[in-house]
């Protein structure tokens, strides 16, 4: 596998639904330049961990912003099943969820499923240059942690080292 930590993100455009539910938008990596980005990947609309994932993101949300990050979370479901979903069962949330239908963009992070047509549940920092800092790679089952994706965010703009279980406020090495 290719590594893509300290390397420029892989750009993308992708079509997206709105996190309240109420239209369609588009989404590129330009449109974060200057921002850090949290993009996470998960399997498909619809099922069990995923909602989970998503939610807890979104209760969390303003965390991320007064970090100066956005979310962006991305399936390979159309954005009509995204529309759908925040609609239905899912309900409104605080950030985009964009549209891979070509699976494009997982194949380009590394993470797609190729003989299931899904993505893994991958997610990955970008920095405010566009330059990929963080990435991690759950199994389908298991959810991420949205209170370690904080840790690793403010870690990452620590600039220093940070050792086992490093916290804000504490030293760096």
């Amino acid at each position: 596998m290719e590594r893509l930590i300290g390397k420029k993100a892989r750009v993308f455009s992708m079509a997206t639904a709105l996190g309240d539910g109420s239209d369609f938008g588009q989404v590129s990596l330009e449109d974060y330049k200057g921002k850090w980005l949290v993009l996470f990947f998960y399997p498909l609309d619809f099922t069990f961990v995923c909602p989970t994932e998503i939610t807890g993101f979104s209760k969390r949300y303003e965390e991320f912003t007064k970090l100066g990050a956005d979310v962006l979370a991305v399936s390979v479901d159309s954005q009509h099943s995204h529309k759908a979903w925040i609609n239905g069962s899912l309900g409104k949330i605080k950030f985009p969820i964009a549209s891979d239908i070509t699976k494009s963009v997982a194949r380009d992070y590394g993470i797609l499923i190729e003989e299931a047509g899904i993505a893994l549940r991958g997610l990955f920092i970008i920095d405010p240059e566009g330059e990929l800092k963080y990435s991690v790679v759950n199994a389908l089952n298991v959810g991420r942690s949205v209170g370690e994706t904080v840790r690793v965010l403010q870690a990452l703009q620590s600039g220093g080292l940070c050792p086992i279980d490093w916290e804000p406020g504490q030293q760096t090495l």
